[in-house]
């Protein structure tokens, strides 16, 4: 097939498995339910557990009445909270004050790196998203 070379990573990649990432679980907040179902197809084929929230609200609801979620993967852009609020939020609790949180967004000019990191995310990664970086913060951060 004639496939471009992102999309060609992105297909070696959901034919691997990865010990290290199998069985953790992953909370997705994104308020696209094209992302997640995009992250979700990728993570589960590393037999990662995937669950979701599709407001900013919503993720710190279910990270509060979760008590496994590993990481979190956190869209910047959403309405009413914003990532970065979301992530304030979750940290001002103690006990996930070392969750890693991996902001994933679209936005990428200058300065946004910053301003999630500030906010309390452990990472930062661009949309649309390179499953290999992806793959490769995730473990950095499960094994800190």
């Amino acid at each position: 097939a004639n496939l471009p070379e992102p999309k060609r990573q992105m297909l070696r990649a959901l034919h691997q498995t990865d010990a290290a990432l199998a069985g953790k679980k992953v909370l997705i907040v994104d308020d696209d339910i094209r992302n997640i179902f995009a992250l979700t197809a990728a993570l589960e084929s590393y037999k990662m557990h995937v669950v979701y929230a599709e407001s900013g609200q919503d993720g710190i609801d279910m990270l509060n009445s979760a008590l496994d979620i590993d990481v979190v993967l956190m869209d910047i852009m959403m309405p009413e909270m914003d990532g970065y609020e979301t992530i304030r939020r979750m940290r001002a609790t103690s006990k996930f004050q070392l969750l890693p949180i991996i902001a994933v967004t679209a936005k990428a000019m200058k300065g946004d790196r910053g301003l999630a990191m500030s906010a309390g995310a452990s990472d930062y990664i661009t949309k649309p998203v390179d499953v290999e970086q992806l793959l490769s913060s995730l473990r950095t951060w499960l094994y800190r």
